[in-house]
């Protein structure tokens, strides 16, 4: 099993103070909320500007909006699995995984540490979009919209299922499933948003007999 948080906490409660300087320890957090409204809103205005800039068919911009959400859930899953939960080998890899994301395992109840800082956030949908537009042209103001609403899903799961209790219906499944990837094996249940990847990888946790 990778080691993934540092502390004997068996609560799980408390915030980690990542940072001497309150200016960085204060930048360093974030509502949930902040980062879903800039992903909606900058998906929405590409949406606009493919709709009134281009000439590509409506069923071919569906079809990107989804491939473009389909591709942020693999992104994740892989994010999740290999760079989150990378083996702490050296004293570099353990401190870049203790700051991406074993914090999180340490504190999973600190509701400000589920998502990065705004500055970073607009940082990556910058750069996602000149990579998309580089890779695919035109196209890109479809297929961006489609990965950014993927990741805002992903963060409003995410916060869902740590700051509330499990639903009574299908969605009980995500909040089951990330409680193991917590609580009993983080060498399972990768994916936050859906467990597809982790039915194709084998990576889903196993029924109890």
């Amino acid at each position: 099993m990778k080691k993934i948080g540092r502390l004997d906490r068996p609560d799980n409660s408390g915030s980690a103070k990542m940072f001497a300087n309150p200016v960085l320890e204060k930048l360093s957090r974030t509502h949930i909320s902040v980062p879903i409204v800039m992903f909606i809103t900058v998906g929405t205005l590409s949406l606009y500007f493919g709709a009134s800039t281009t000439d590509i068919p409506w069923g071919k911009a569906l079809l990107t909006v989804f491939a473009g959400f389909l591709v942020f859930t693999f992104v994740e899953y892989l994010l999740h699995r290999y760079v989150y939960h990378m083996v702490p080998d050296t004293r570099f890899k353990d401190k870049l995984q203790y700051a991406m994301h074993g914090v999180h395992h340490d504190y999973p109840r600190d509701k400000d540490r589920l998502a990065l800082p705004p500055f970073i956030t607009g940082m990556y949908a910058v750069i996602l979009y000149f990579l998309f537009d580089f890779m695919m042209g035109e196209t890109a103001l479809y297929f961006l919209p489609g990965f950014l609403m993927g990741y805002a899903l992903y963060l409003g799961i995410h916060y869902l299922v740590h700051a509330y209790q499990p639903p009574k219906n299908f969605l009980k499944t995500l909040w089951v499933n990330h409680a193991i990837h917590h609580y009993k094996d983080p060498d399972v249940a990768f994916g936050v948003s859906t467990p597809l990847w982790d039915y194709v990888f084998g990576t889903a946790p196993k029924k109890p007999r």
